[in-house]
């Protein structure tokens, strides 16, 4: 019956489908490999991350921003451009196509970080250095094999990071950036390095060498700044007293608006430079002010002592100066490092999501096949252990094939994501075919002994392992379109790490799923809550044809979403044609032979004329035909547009084939509140529709850190991208918009 479907039908429909799922997809890998883009380096003591920040697009005269983002261990730092009495400043180097050239850093304004009797000048915590890139009217970008172009940025950086101790480190980047379009997602963070760089002074300050000090003179301060303390950096290094304490070893005063200050040379002084670039910064910046730092050019008058000595800095010890020269000749690593607690957080969250995910309505109908199998059983516990083994055996299995599959095309530049398998018309059509079996089997139609060779049978009862194997399989296909809550960060945590930990975060999500039935296979207090086997168990199996049908009418419903009426006209009238072909292999005698072959011509026949009507896609149509609409598709050249007018914007990314979308959609987002703060708060609304493949809502997934849908987002102008949860709630959604 049913497990004999599972046996048979269900392997040759999955072949089938997966097959006809695979071929756009290999087809795409036989062409040249186009290097996934890598943008983090992590270490234990920094993630280093390439950024970009193009909001005209890549055009020559548009502005174009990258930078490395670096985010410090506690105690640890990086440094300044002159890095104070020891370290090195961070150094990038690029590799640019022709027609585009890179800029200086715009180094952020740093502070002063003591070290016992020396002091350094770098940064602690999170800090952004962005560097212009500026783009000739030569530059001509190649298109990719999807018709696309990109900006190929290449960048290696190197870093020294210290506490007590300093290491130095380095990485290799990679980053594509569209020529079309726009890149805005990391605005908040150029914003915060802009607003932290050095405001230029119209006028040049003056400073005057008296004996062992220099005199500075600061005019053009503006007036949030006077009678406030300031803090000193001098570009030029070994210049100076970095160490000097302010009040203690040198003296600020105000006359005026003019700032004066004495600061004491350096006694290892090796630099008498004409002039003296300087920062001054507030020593106490409070929340409004900006800007908060101001860089002037001080011409220096006066006669230098004649005690400057050559360079002799305590930066860098003998020892550190062999690990450099070792770091410089050892290959930066392949692989990006991670950070052990995120990649357990991530692990955590995978089996939260896994558990989670038999809960999905798309799981239900394989919730329903394991209990009618559980029930079958019921006092053969070795048999539970055995069928527990063998499920969790197929969820496995087939979820790292699954994710292999998609990491290994996303490595050869297919842009795919979570449930990429329900975005190919064949594969949903195959499903549909399979739960139409299924239903007709629980609903007793047709029983597949009679349609079945008698050996063929007794393999079948001989191998019942076989069987709960295969109900794995199918609990991964179905279960995979859905993305329950905690799985959104992990699965999109899993793409951007090497292959092995990206395929244990995956195993941990089958183990999660597969997880109840294990339980219930070897304890025997849950093997015990189930029912015992009578003849309740036939009126079960007639009722659960009906969960199955659901599925076959979901899946049309996907399928028309993907390929039109007339897809899902033709698929309807194809699974009725198999409903009639099964049917007639059922009867007994000539009439089997003689029906069976008249509605398997005319089943071919019909798929011959219908199937086109399936595969073949239409056209997107627009979701927002007039100004009335609520929802308007969305691009990310149109995210760019609402919020350059100031509007904030909630994006839903969804598709036809995931049902927490569906719900959420038809819940929270229809909600009459919601929309009524939607629309108090004029907040433009757009839908990212993933149903079929759509490489920029791809690309737009993974910089948020997703990799399946739903995902909701709001993006407020001048605040960084919030994003909910899966399960959309209503109070959450509220709160996100009452911060507007």
């Amino acid at each position: 019956m049913l497990i004999s479907t599972l046996r048979k039908g269900f392997a040759l429909s999955l072949f089938l489908a997966a097959s006809a799922a695979a071929l756009p997809p290999l087809a795409h890998a036989q062409l040249p490999a186009q290097a996934q883009a890598q943008t983090v380096v992590s270490t234990p003591r920094v993630r280093a991350e390439l950024m970009a920040y193009a909001p005209d697009g890549v055009a020559p005269g548009a502005q174009i921003w990258v930078g490395l983002q670096l985010q410090h261990q506690p105690e640890w730092h990086t440094y300044w451009k002159n890095a104070g009495d020891s370290g090195l400043p961070t150094e990038l180097n690029w590799t640019l196509p022709a027609g585009v050239s890179a800029g200086d850093i715009a180094w952020p304004a740093p502070h002063k970080i003591p070290v016992g009797t020396l002091a350094n000048f770098g940064y602690e915590n999170t800090v952004l250095l962005p560097v212009p890139l500026t783009v000739s009217p030569e530059f001509k970008a190649p298109a990719s094999l999807t018709g696309t172009s990109n900006l190929d940025v290449r960048l290696k950086a190197t870093w020294l990071v210290c506490k007590q101790e300093c290491i130095p480190e380095e990485g290799n980047f990679t980053l594509k950036l569209p020529v079309q379009g726009t890149t805005a997602l990391n605005r908040p963070a150029f914003e915060a390095a802009f607003d932290a760089q050095p405001a230029e002074l119209a006028q040049p300050a003056q400073a005057e060498v008296e004996g062992q000090q220099l005199k500075l003179r600061v005019d053009g301060l503006p007036a949030s700044a006077q009678g406030r303390t300031l803090e000193f950096f001098p570009e030029t290094g070994e210049v100076v007293h970095n160490a000097a304490v302010s009040g203690r070893d040198w003296k600020q005063a105000w006359q005026g608006s003019t700032w004066t200050a004495t600061y004491p040379l350096a006694e290892q002084r090796s630099a008498s430079p004409g002039a003296l670039p300087v920062v001054l910064t507030l020593a106490e910046p409070k929340a409004g002010d900006k800007p908060w730092a101001w860089r002037a050019q001080a011409t220096i008058s006066g006669t230098w002592p004649a005690n400057a000595v050559p360079a002799a800095r305590a930066e860098v010890s003998p020892a550190l100066q062999a690990a450099l020269a070792e770091n410089a000749a050892t290959p930066a690593p392949s692989t990006t490092p991670f950070a052990a607690t995120s990649l357990a957080v991530a692990l955590i969250g995978a089996l939260l999501g896994g558990l989670l995910l038999n809960l999905m309505p798309c799981v239900f109908p394989v919730l329903a096949i394991k209990v009618l199998g559980f029930a079958r059983q019921s006092g053969d516990h070795g048999g539970h252990r055995r069928a527990a083994l063998a499920y969790t055996a197929g969820v496995m299995l087939s979820l790292l094939v699954l994710a292999g599959a998609m990491l290994a095309l996303r490595a050869a530049g297919a842009q795919l994501g979570w449930g990429f398998q329900l975005q190919s018309p064949a594969v949903v059509a195959g499903l549909a075919a399979l739960f139409t079996l299924i239903g007709l089997n629980l609903a007793g139609v047709f029983e597949f002994g009679r349609m079945a060779p008698a050996s063929v049978c007794g393999m079948q009862s001989r191998r019942p392992l076989v069987n709960d194997f295969l109900s794995g399989v199918l609990a991964v296909v179905i279960a995979s379109p859905c993305t329950a809550p905690f799985m959104g960060a992990s699965l999109g945590f899993a793409i951007t790490l090497p292959a092995p930990q990206a395929m244990l975060l995956f195993a941990a999500l089958g183990f999660g799923l597969a997880l109840p039935y294990l339980l219930a296979g070897f304890i025997p207090a849950v093997a015990r809550l189930l029912p015992r086997p009578g003849p309740w168990m036939r009126t079960l199996q007639r009722l659960l044809a009906f969960p199955m049908f659901g599925t076959v009418a979901w899946l049309v419903w996907v399928l028309g979403q993907q390929s039109g009426i007339d897809g899902a006209g033709a698929l309807l009238a194809l699974l009725v044609s198999l409903a009639a072909l099964v049917w007639a292999l059922s009867l007994r005698g000539r009439a089997r032979l003689v029906i069976a072959s008249v509605f398997l011509v005319f089943t071919l026949v019909l798929a011959g004329g219908l199937g086109p009507n399936i595969v073949q896609g239409t056209p997107a149509v627009a979701a927002a035909s007039n100004a009335q609409d609520r929802w308007q598709p969305w691009s990310s050249q149109r995210v760019a547009e609402l919020k350059a007018e100031g509007r904030p914007v909630f994006v839903d990314f969804t598709a036809a084939w995931c049902v927490t979308c569906q719900y959420n959609k038809k819940t929270t987002l229809a909600d009459a509140e919601v929309l009524a703060q939607f629309q108090a708060k004029n907040v433009a609304l757009l839908r990212a529709d993933w149903t079929r493949r759509d490489q920029a809502i791809t690309a737009a997934l993974t910089a948020l850190g997703r990799s399946g849908v739903p995902v909701y987002v709001l993006h407020a102008p001048g605040k960084p991208p919030v994003v909910l949860s899966e399960i959309l709630r209503k109070d959450e959604l509220g709160a996100a918009l009452s911060g507007l």
